[in-house]
């Protein structure tokens, strides 16, 4: 169990509603079409008729769904032409994006490990060893559930 800590030991004087990091990404990532065209962006997805076609929603939800994470700040457009073509825009990965990506391969982890059924695993392309999305103190340790604090953080 993670445990509160300093002010936020009492339970009763705070509220984390409206400011609990969890409920703002929840706001902006909360549905599976939104998971699902992430994975197709780390999966390597650029143009908006393969997110579609990949992540298996229609074109209006897959509209909808991109623009809500572009003013996120998850994805940008960038244009492209292809020779004779008119330019358009595809859809790549910001540094927020990238920095989500960790959530996104712990939700396939825990996937593989609760629901089964899934030949897929994360590798590591140097050695081929299947690698864990851990949490790591900035001191280097890993920290078990039971190791995990939350605090207010000073200014």
């Amino acid at each position: 169990m993670t445990v509160l800590q300093g002010a936020l030991a009492d339970r009763d004087t705070w509220s984390a509603s409206g400011h609990c990091p969890i409920e703002k990404t929840i706001a902006v990532v909360g549905t599976k079409s939104a998971m699902l065209l992430l994975r197709e962006a780390y999966y390597g997805t650029r143009r908006f008729d393969d997110f579609a076609r990949r992540a298996g929603i229609t074109k209006a939800a897959a509209s909808a769904r991109l623009a809500e994470l572009v003013d996120a700040g998850l994805l940008t457009k960038q244009p492209y032409r292809e020779p004779g073509q008119r330019a358009r825009e595809e859809y790549v990965l910001t540094e927020a994006g990238l920095d989500f990506m960790p959530v996104v391969w712990a939700m396939f982890e825990w996937g593989r490990k609760h629901l089964g059924g899934s030949p897929l695993r994360l590798t590591h392309r140097d050695c081929g060893a299947q690698t864990a999305v851990v949490l790591r103190c900035a001191g280097g340790h890993d920290v078990a559930p039971g190791e995990l604090g939350v605090e207010v953080a000073e200014h």
